[in-house]
């Protein structure tokens, strides 16, 4: 039984002239205004100004920081809404600031723009024009994808990359797995699992059944190091090779897929969907475990997806993106499987659950 839940998008109101004009110069100098949000952390000004509003003459020693810098980064601060400034010259953070400074989806996301994404984006348009990741490659590693690399990633970008990758679905494993053992399964494989963060979950909700762990062989090797188990077994694969996935021993009961499949193409998608219903039978059930955009109850979540896609662009392949949830059921359609069952608004940022069989069950 299916249940969906209709998120309706907020339309834009309609603006003045004056006001698109407005809205325009901060879409101009975006880049100066991220640069200024780092510049502040970076000096520590905000953290000063959370413990106690401050003049400038106060933020200057408290912050070792001249008063050129600050007077030129407070005359944006006060433009963006970060600070505010009272009549007598002291400054207080605003809802803004405690934004960066206490919330961690804004905290990931801002590194992983920072440390993974900027230098990257300038060739932006240049990935669209050659279908492929330029920003990685003409700045990091000539590879075809990211993911080949993830492991040689400077140790600032590798530790933004992992805390980006892992934030957003590691809050919706409990409740996947309650409704992945709804059917207890005995041998479970997680085809991309990157670090195995849920092969760790899974091994702590249930103490008997077995996880196989597939990823890309440079990836297997480093996720080795995290598990001490025999109920954990590893295979490095690519998943775009031909011929059938190598199950080592049974067929499993469950095949499960997490913020996986947003890193390939529409064509690499279906690819995937048909190599795994090759290689399962009619009592194995798929999951696919996605933040779909159309399906975010709230106007930050989508921009904030709509906008990774721009990572996929210039960084990870040059081919993909975060799919809508109707992307997702078209390709589903033209696969061997079918889908069965959509859970929705699992986790605090809305991921959708699909469970999928072979077609013809």
């Amino acid at each position: 039984m299916e249940k969906k839940i209709n998120y309706a998008r907020k339309s834009k109101k309609r603006i003045s002239a004056v006001d698109a004009l407005t809205e325009a110069q901060k879409i101009a100098f975006a880049p100066f205004t991220f640069q200024v949000v780092a510049a502040l952390l970076e000096f520590n000004l905000l953290k000063s100004l959370n413990q106690a509003p401050k003049s400038k003459k106060e933020l200057e020693k408290d912050c070792n920081i001249s008063r050129y810098a600050l007077d030129t980064l407070f005359d944006a601060a006060l433009c963006i809404g970060l600070v505010e400034k009272d009549e007598n010259g002291v400054y207080s953070n605003t809802k803004l600031a405690d934004a960066f400074l206490f919330d961690e989806m804004t905290r990931v996301n801002f590194n992983f723009m920072k440390d993974v994404c900027c230098k990257g984006a300038l060739e932006f348009v240049d990935s669209f024009k050659e279908g492929r990741p330029k920003g990685l490659q003409k700045h990091y590693f000539e590879s075809k994808t990211i993911y080949q690399v993830i492991t040689k990633l400077p140790e600032k970008m590798k530790k933004s990359w992992y805390e980006f990758d892992h934030h957003y679905s590691d809050n919706c494993f409990e409740e996947v797995l309650g409704i992945i053992f709804q059917k207890s399964p005995r041998i479970i494989c997680d085809i991309g699992g990157n670090t195995g963060k849920f092969e760790n979950a899974c091994l702590k909700f249930n103490s008997e059944c077995e996880i196989l762990m597939i990823d890309l062989p440079e990836n297997i090797e480093a996720a080795k190091k995290n598990f001490n188990t025999g109920r954990c077994h590893f295979l490095g694969h690519d998943i775009l090779s031909d011929g059938r996935i190598p199950f080592s021993g049974a067929i499993p009961d469950a095949v499960f897929m997490s913020q996986f499949l947003d890193c390939f193409s529409v064509e690499q998608i279906l690819f995937i969907l048909n190599k795994v219903a090759a290689g399962i039978n009619e009592n194995t059930r798929v999951y696919i475990l996605e933040p779909f955009i159309d399906n975010q109850r709230f106007e930050g979540a989508a921009f904030a997806l709509s906008h990774i896609s721009l990572y996929f662009t210039c960084m990870a392949n040059g081919n993909s993106k975060m799919y809508n949830e109707a992307d997702m059921r078209e390709i589903i359609e033209k696969s061997g499987l079918k889908l069965k069952t959509a859970y929705h608004g699992i986790g605090k940022y809305d991921y959708t659950l699909l469970e999928l069989s072979l077609i013809h069950i």
